[in-house]
C-alpha cells in the first residue's frame, strides 16, 4: 500500500512560505497545517505575520489561533494534533501541506519523536518488553500479545516489533485493549522544500516587514500582551513582542525597541536557517530572486505524489 504522501515548507522568517503554501495548495488541492509556535494563539496577529483570511483564499488552514495567550502548547501537542490532520486531510483526497519556521516542529513529525505526554509513562513498559524481545524473540512478544488483544495481535506481524512493543505497552498502562485506542497512521512520506535567498536580501526583506509591522499595528497588540504578561509566559516570548515591552516600561525608546526586533529577527533566521540545514533533508530553493524555480518545485512535488 502506497504510504500517505505530506509536503513541508520551511524557511527563515519573511522569505515567502505563505504566498508559495497558497500557490501550491490551488495548484494540488492541498490544505495548510501550520508549523508556526506563536501562530496557534489567537490575537497574537500582526507580530506572527499570520495569514489573512484574504490571503487564504479559500485554502483550509489548520492549527492557527487554537490557543488563548494564557494556554501553552507543546511540541508534543502540536506532534499529535498534526498527525492526526494528516490523516483526515489524507481521507478527504487532498495534499496535507505544512508550513512554517518551528524547526523542532517539524522534525518531530519527520522523525516521530517519542516526546512524553502519555508516552513519558511507558517507558517502564518499554524497558520490559524491549528486555523480553531480546531474550525471548519477536514471536514470543506476539504470543503475549495474542493472549491479551487478538484483535490487535491479528492487524499487527510479528517482525513488526516496534509495533507489537507499542501495543503491549499501552496496553499495560491504560489496562484498555490496544485495539480500542483511537489509532492515526504515522508512517508517511514527506519531501521537504525549503526557502532560502542572499542575506542580505533576507534581512532587507526582514527589515521592511518590521517597519510595515509598526505600521499595521504591532505597538497596540504588543501593548495588549504586555498588560497580560504575568499570565503568558509561553506567547510574551515571541520576537516582535519582548523587545518592546522594555519601551511600556519607560526603559528605552520606540526606535530602540524596532530596532532590537529587526536584531533579533535578523539573528532567528539565521539560527532557523542554521538548524533546517543540520536536522532535516531539504530540497531548497530561492523563488524570491528566482521566481522560476516555482515551476522546479511544482514539477517536484508532481512527482513525488506519483
Amino acid at each position: 500500500m502506497k504510504k500517505k504522501r505530506v509536503v513541508i515548507i520551511i524557511g527563515p522568517t519573511a522569505v515567502g512560505k505563505t504566498a508559495l503554501s497558497i500557490n501550491l495548495a490551488q495548484q494540488f488541492n492541498g490544505a495548510v497545517i501550520s508549523g508556526d509556535s506563536m501562530q496557534i494563539y489567537r490575537h497574537l496577529d500582526i507580530g506572527t505575520a499570520k495569514v489573512t483570511p484574504q490571503e487564504m483564499a479559500d485554502i483550509p488552514h489548520y492549527l492557527i489561533n487554537i490557543r488563548d495567550v494564557q494556554q501553552k502548547f507543546t511540541v508534543y501537542e502540536f506532534q499529535k494534533a498534526a498527525y492526526q490532520l494528516i490523516n483526515q486531510i489524507n481521507q478527504q483526497q487532498k495534499l496535507p501541506l505544512i508550513v512554517g519556521g518551528t524547526g523542532f516542529y517539524i522534525k518531530s513529525l519527520v522523525d516521530n519523536l517519542n516526546l512524553g505526554g502519555k508516552n513519558s509513562h511507558l517507558q517502564p513498559f518499554r524497558q520490559q518488553y524491549t528486555q523480553l524481545l531480546t531474550t525471548k524473540g519477536p514471536q514470543y512478544l506476539w504470543d503475549l500479545l495474542q493472549q491479551q488483544d487478538p484483535q490487535a495481535a491479528a492487524n499487527i506481524a510479528p517482525q513488526n516489533t516496534r509495533r507489537v512493543i507499542r501495543a503491549l505497552e499501552v496496553g499495560a498502562l491504560t489496562g484498555a485493549k490496544f485495539s480500542q485506542q483511537p489509532q492515526y497512521d504515522v508512517d508517511f512520506d514527506y519531501l521537504i522544500i525549503g526557502l532560502t535567498t542572499s542575506r542580505t536580501l533576507l534581512y532587507q526583506r526582514i527589515n521592511q516587514r518590521v517597519d510595515l509591522m509598526m505600521t499595521a499595528g504591532l505597538e497596540q497588540e504588543a501593548y495588549w500582551l504586555y498588560q497580560k504578561r504575568q499570565q503568558v509566559p509561553q506567547a510574551a516570548l515571541g520576537i516582535g513582542y519582548k523587545e518592546l515591552f522594555p519601551y511600556f516600561a519607560g526603559q528605552i525608546s520606540k526606535t530602540e525597541a524596532v530596532d532590537l526586533i529587526k536584531r533579533n529577527s535578523r539573528r532567528f533566521a539565521k539560527r532557523q536557517l542554521t538548524y533546517f540545514r543540520h536536522q532535516l533533508t531539504v530540497h531548497w530553493f530561492d523563488v524570491l530572486q528566482h521566481p522560476e524555480q516555482i515551476k522546479q518545485i511544482k514539477a517536484l512535488i508532481k512527482k513525488f505524489k506519483e
